[in-house]
């Protein structure tokens, strides 16, 4: 919107734009208007178009006030319901936690075969068997990840392009602290920060819904509690906020997962998902943190050097002229008016039908021709503001390297989309701003 590239908001009401109704009146009197954007709402029958200076009226502001309370009273109605589905022991999600299907009457009951694996997770886990050693058995073991397993049973909910067999520790995790493998169903976790929104927060559990004996148990609740505290120590260490570079954006080239890396004294990035799988190219690729980074930076350095040469007064070359447009807005404008003009003076009996329809072709035909100019004209109003935003993006980004010593987070968030890292220090760069380079 901030780039006028956004002309037009269609909702069906209002309560689909938001379930908020100061947020909603805030953009459609404030927001909207400022940068020029039409928002109509059909069933609500509103076109910000025909209320100049104006959004309305009380009726419309009555209407999104509306659209919020209603959307309340449906969320807490559709709560309840849902709460006394389960209650009976229905199940109401789509897709049942792996180790668990759907029977005939709707209810939760276990998959022989995936249970059978995650009995084995819970075995293995109340002997002292962390995570990452887990995910390394279940791969000898050939056992198929949950998504791998789901999608062989017409399942297809989860991609599993770069899974390659090989579980990973956040899988084991989540399965060893899912209460419901032991038959307990626990609801209301989160609660939504406002209607209609996707923001929540954890609540307390005293304020959980739980349902004892919701479904057939796959683990016992003893063994449970012991891999709970067995596993406390591997899954909630005692540690800060890791931060670095390239947090989130170094992946391995040979199988595309994210990288990890070692916070040490002399700190590497790593493969962590092919570990379990010795075969694995990128198995041991391990590469020095410090001077992955300095490759990145320097290569970064080099590219904007040889894009983006500064001009003598240290400010990027740009031709910033661009055609008027006034005038031809004029002409438009004119020969409109001249139609109008040229049909009232047909009602009025001043000229007849052929002279009308003649003047009419030829006045169209003017139309037409100011129009394709016009539209040239816009053309290239918009490849000089395209290019000017370039510019601009190659200044930030140039005046960022030049003043850096070193890769920094910001920089990194700046300029890097992802960085693709293969065994042989070989590395690939993919830029957010690709065309700042070109």
């Amino acid at each position: 919107m901030r780039a006028n590239q956004i002309d037009c908001i269609i909702v069906k009401d209002f309560s689909r734009f938001g379930r908020n109704s100061i947020e909603t009146g805030y953009f459609i009197e404030r927001v909207f208007p400022l940068f020029h954007t039409r928002f109509i709402s059909i069933s609500d029958d509103f076109d910000s178009s025909k209320f100049k200076g104006d959004t309305g009226g009380m009726d419309v502001a009555f209407k999104y006030l509306i659209s919020e309370y209603y959307s309340r009273d449906m969320s807490i109605k559709t709560k309840s319901a849902k709460y006394a589905k389960m209650q009976r022991g229905e199940y109401q999600s789509k897709i049942c936690p792996y180790g668990y299907r759907k029977s005939a009457d709707g209810r939760m009951e276990p998959d022989p075969e995936a249970a059978a694996v995650v009995q084995l997770i819970f075995q293995l886990a109340a002997e002292g068997i962390n995570a990452t050693a887990i995910t390394r058995e279940l791969f000898r073991r050939s056992i198929p990840t949950p998504g791998q397993y789901k999608a062989a049973h017409g399942n297809h909910t989860h991609d599993i392009s770069r899974c390659h067999g090989i579980w990973s520790t956040s899988t084991i995790l989540r399965i060893l602290e899912d209460e419901r493998y032991t038959g307990v169903y626990v609801i209301g976790k989160r609660a939504v920060l406002e209607v209609g929104g996707t923001r929540s927060h954890l609540k307390d559990r005293e304020s959980w819904y739980i349902i004892p004996d919701h479904h057939p148990a796959i683990v016992e609740k003893a063994v449970f509690d012991t891999v709970q505290a067995s596993q406390l120590r591997f899954s909630q260490p005692n540690k800060k906020k890791r931060d670095y570079p390239l947090k989130g954006k170094a992946f391995c080239g040979c199988c595309g997962h994210a990288l990890s890396r070692t916070m040490q004294k002399t700190s590497y990035y790593y493969c962590r998902h092919s570990e379990a799988d010795v075969e694995s190219r990128c198995h041991k690729m391990r590469l020095n943190a410090a001077e992955l980074e300095q490759a990145v930076f320097l290569t970064l350095k080099k590219q904007m050097e040889a894009a983006a040469p500064f001009a003598p007064d240290g400010s990027l070359r740009v031709d910033a002229s661009v055609p008027e447009r006034a005038e031809y807005e004029q002409q438009i404008e004119t020969l409109q008016d001249g139609k109008r003009t040229l049909y009232e003076h047909y009602l009025m009996g001043e000229i007849d039908l052929n002279t009308y329809k003649a003047e009419k072709a030829a006045c169209n035909e003017l139309l037409l021709k100011t129009k394709k100019a016009y539209a040239a004209v816009l053309a290239q109003v918009k490849q000089k503001q395209d290019e000017q935003a370039r510019q601009d993006s190659r200044k930030e980004a140039s005046k960022a390297i030049f003043d850096a010593d070193t890769l920094t987070t910001e920089l990194a968030e700046l300029l890097i989309d992802r960085v693709l890292v293969y065994p042989d220090k070989r590395i690939e760069i993919a830029y957010k701003i690709q065309d700042i380079f070109d």
